[in-house]
């Protein structure tokens, strides 16, 4: 399985790119996977530094966010998404069975057991 992680400027731009490299169709108005796409998750903007607050929940400093939309997509398809394709560590989401840094191509599940 291969596991991307991608960073476009906007979800416009995002979704087109998506749509352009086979992942996914439109049909009858709903996303429809393609070409081995397992799943596409649009995380959307991930905070880099949260917000703060007063006692009574008034926001005192609005958050900032790291630049652009952020996406994961599942696929068993090696697809070269170039300057869009990134790296990160200390991901905020996995796919089930899946470490959480996973990324790349040929990722293989952790085995998941119970105690």
């Amino acid at each position: 399985m291969n596991i991307y992680k991608l960073q476009y400027t906007d979800k416009a731009t995002g979704d087109a790119d998506l749509l352009a490299k086979g992942t996914y169709e439109v049909v009858e108005g709903e996303q429809v996977y393609r070409n081995g796409t397992q799943a596409i998750v649009y995380i959307g903007q991930i905070v880099k530094v949260p917000a703060t607050y007063d006692d009574e929940g008034h926001e005192l400093t609005p958050p900032i966010y790291y630049d652009g939309v952020y996406y994961d997509l599942m696929t068993s398809e090696e697809i070269d998404f170039g300057v869009n394709e990134i790296f990160p560590t200390n991901c905020a989401h996995s796919f089930l069975g899946w470490p959480q840094d996973a990324e790349g191509t040929d990722i293989e599940p952790t085995i998941l057991t119970t105690p």
